[in-house]
C-alpha cells in the first residue's frame, strides 16, 4: 500500500522560474517581439510571468519569463 505523502509527491511537479531570450543586432524590434509573442502564446497566459526588453549599442533583447516544471524542455 502507498502512503498519501508518496502519492502527492509523485503527482505534484515542482515549478521553477525560467526565461528565454530573443536578441539580435541585425533583427528588427518587430521580429524580436514577434518571436517572443509566439513563444509566450505557446506557453499560455497561466505560465507567462512577464516580457521585458532592453537595448544597448543597437543590440536588442527581449526576455520572456515563465513558470516551468523541472522536467519541461520549454
Amino acid at each position: 500500500m502507498t502512503s498519501d505523502a508518496a502519492i502527492q509527491e509523485t503527482e505534484t511537479p515542482k515549478w521553477r522560474l525560467a526565461y528565454r531570450v530573443f536578441r539580435g543586432m541585425w533583427v528588427t524590434w518587430e521580429d524580436l517581439f514577434r518571436q517572443a509573442a509566439e513563444f509566450a502564446s505557446e506557453l499560455g497566459p497561466e505560465r507567462v510571468v512577464s516580457i521585458s526588453h532592453s537595448e544597448d549599442a543597437n543590440d536588442g533583447v527581449v526576455a520572456v519569463w515563465f513558470w516551468t516544471h523541472d522536467d519541461d524542455t520549454a
